[in-house]
């Protein structure tokens, strides 16, 4: 408007998988569900926060003490690094292992507080085939630093993109008192 037009519109070109977003199958399976078929149950529940304690990945063996139910909705608060100022590459990520748990737990949506729930470098392609494999929904990119673990209400709504393998999100969650 500073320069003479009727109003302010701002033009956006960016990554279906930039800052907080989630995964479609189709992001790495052929004929995968798209964005646009999420079920909102998958996004809007009761979720399961919980904390890793692993340094490099999240294992089976950790997941196996937390009773991990079909249905529910998983989310990890793995180290903070949020204020590094360069990507990092060595993050806390879903291992192989984890990922088949998590499956044969028939579990319906992930999520994770960095950018992926694989790794930058190895089993990263291997971890989104299986969970999303198996119609697991994954949210990536959460800002959890703050939370403590125990349960919460999420509410993840990402743009419906027809067709797309995955979209930007906003996720909030509020704490479930019991």
């Amino acid at each position: 408007m500073d320069l003479g037009d009727v109003c302010n519109a701002r033009h956006l070109k960016f990554s279906a998988h930039t800052g907080t977003h989630m995964d479609a199958p189709l992001h790495f399976v052929n004929n995968g569900e798209s964005i646009d078929n999420l079920p909102l149950t998958a996004t809007i529940g009761p979720a399961r926060l919980l904390q890793i304690e692993h340094p490099e990945f999240i294992t089976a063996e950790e997941l196996t003490r937390y009773d991990i139910q079909p249905g529910e909705r998983i989310l990890f608060k793995t180290r903070h690094y949020w204020d590094s100022p360069d990507f990092v590459t060595k993050f806390v990520h879903v291992n192989v292992a984890a990922a088949r748990h998590l499956v044969e737990r028939k579990v319906q949506t992930i999520g994770i507080d960095y950018l992926s729930i694989g790794a930058y470098e190895g089993d990263g392609v291997e971890t989104h085939q299986i969970l999303l494999g198996a119609g697991v929904w994954v949210i990536e990119g959460l800002h959890l630093t703050h939370l403590e673990p125990g349960n919460y209400e999420l509410i993840c709504l990402p743009l419906k993109i027809l067709g797309g393998d995955g979209a930007p999100a906003r996720a909030v969650v509020r704490k479930i008192e019991s």
